[in-house]
C-alpha cells in the first residue's frame, strides 16, 4: 500500500517539516491534490508541520479556487529546514522553474506523486515515485490514499478531490470507471456538485483570447496518413492555444513560444488519434524533444508540454521531425 510507504518513510526519517511543491502556474488538481494529501498526513500526525508552494504561483483558476478551499500557499518556501519534498502532479523538477536547483541541492528525501509518466531523471532524484498512469488525476491517487487508511473524508477534503478529479478529466469527459466511483462517494458527503463545478467556470480574459486568435493566425496545417497536425507560436497561454487549435478541428496541435530565453511548448491531441495511433504525447514526444532542448518533458497520452531552452520554430520543427516518424510507423 502506497500511502503506508509514505507514512513509514516519515516515521523512520523523523521528518516534522514537509513541504508539498506543484508546478508552475499549479492547476486546480496539483493543489486540491496537495491540500488533500497534507489533510490527510496532519490526521494520521497531527505533529507534522505541512506547507504547500507552487512555482510561479497558482493559476488564475486556481487562484478563484483558493476562495472555497482553505488553502494556504507559501511564495518562498525556506527549502534549507525541510525534512522532506514532495512533488505532487509535477513529474519533472523542470516544471518547478527557479525553485529545481533548491531540490537537487537539498538532502531532504524527495517524493513524487503523480499521474504522468514517471520521468528517468526525477526518479534518480526521488528515493519514492509514484506514479500511476490510470489515474485520472493526482487528486484520485490521493483519493485512493484515503480508502487505503479507511479514513473517511471531511467535507473540505472531498470537495478538493472532487475539483481536481473534475478538472483533468474535462468535466469527465477523459473519466475512467474507477473515477466515477470515486466521485459518487464524495458527492455522498454533502457536495453540490452543479456549485462545484460552477467553480472551475472562468470567464477567458482578453489575453488569453488574443493568443488564442494569433495561435490561429499563424497556424500551419500538415497531413499525414489523414490525421491533421497543427503547429503554431505565441509567447503565453500555449495550453490553451493549443487547446483551441483542438477545437477547431486539428487531431493534433503543437503550440511554442519564448519567453525570458525559456522554450515552452504545449502539446493536444483527440482521443481518437491516441486510441488509433498509440502515440503518448508525453513520452514519445514531449520526453525527447524536452532532452534534444536542454530541459524537460512529459505528460498525458493527450496533453502534454515541454520546458527548455531555444528558439520557438526550430522546436516546431524537430517536434515535427519526431512525431512525423512515429507516424511513419504507424500504418493508420
Amino acid at each position: 500500500m502506497q500511502i503506508r510507504e509514505i507514512i513509514k518513510l516519515i516515521e523512520r526519517k523523523k521528518a516534522e517539516k514537509i513541504l508539498l511543491l506543484c508546478h508552475h502556474n499549479a492547476d486546480p488538481d496539483a493543489i486540491c491534490s496537495a491540500f488533500a494529501f497534507s489533510s490527510l498526513l496532519n490526521r494520521i500526525h497531527s505533529n507534522l508541520k505541512i506547507k504547500i508552494a507552487a512555482a510561479q504561483g497558482p493559476s488564475r483558476l486556481s487562484k478563484q479556487l483558493l476562495k472555497f478551499l482553505p488553502i494556504i500557499l507559501l511564495e518562498e518556501p525556506n527549502f534549507e529546514k525541510i525534512d522532506m519534498l514532495v512533488l505532487l502532479d509535477t513529474n519533472t523538477i523542470q516544471q518547478l522553474d527557479g525553485w529545481a536547483e533548491h531540490v537537487k541541492a537539498s538532502k531532504a528525501p524527495l517524493i513524487v506523486i503523480d499521474h504522468h509518466a514517471s520521468h528517468p531523471d526525477t526518479e534518480k532524484l526521488a528515493v519514492l515515485c509514484i506514479a500511476d498512469e490510470t489515474a485520472s488525476s493526482t487528486c484520485e491517487i490521493i483519493y485512493r490514499f484515503f480508502k487505503e487508511l479507511n479514513v473517511k473524508f471531511t467535507k473540505e477534503e472531498a470537495q478538493a478531490l472532487f475539483l481536481g478529479m473534475a478538472f483533468d478529466t474535462r468535466h469527465f469527459i477523459l473519466a475512467n470507471s474507477y473515477t466515477f466511483k470515486a466521485v459518487a462517494e464524495l458527492l455522498n458527503h454533502g457536495i453540490n456538485a452543479k456549485e462545484a463545478l460552477s467553480m472551475l467556470s472562468l470567464s477567458m480574459d482578453l489575453s488569453e483570447r488574443i493568443a488564442r486568435l494569433k495561435a490561429s493566425r499563424r497556424m500551419k496545417i500538415m497531413k499525414i496518413n489523414n490525421w491533421i497536425i497543427a503547429f503554431s507560436y505565441v509567447s503565453a497561454y500555449q495550453a490553451s492555444a493549443a487547446r483551441a487549435l483542438i477545437g477547431l478541428g486539428a487531431h493534433v496541435a503543437i503550440v511554442a513560444g519564448e519567453r525570458e530565453e525559456a522554450l515552452r511548448i504545449s502539446l493536444r491531441a483527440t482521443n481518437d488519434f491516441y486510441e488509433r495511433t498509440r502515440i503518448h504525447l508525453g513520452r514519445d514526444i514531449a520526453k525527447p524533444l524536452g532532452e534534444y532542448f536542454h530541459g524537460m518533458g512529459g505528460g498525458h497520452a493527450v496533453a502534454a508540454g515541454v520546458n527548455g531552452v531555444g528558439d520557438a520554430e526550430a522546436a516546431l520543427k524537430r517536434c515535427w521531425k519526431i512525431l512525423r516518424l512515429k507516424l511513419k510507423s504507424t500504418r493508420i
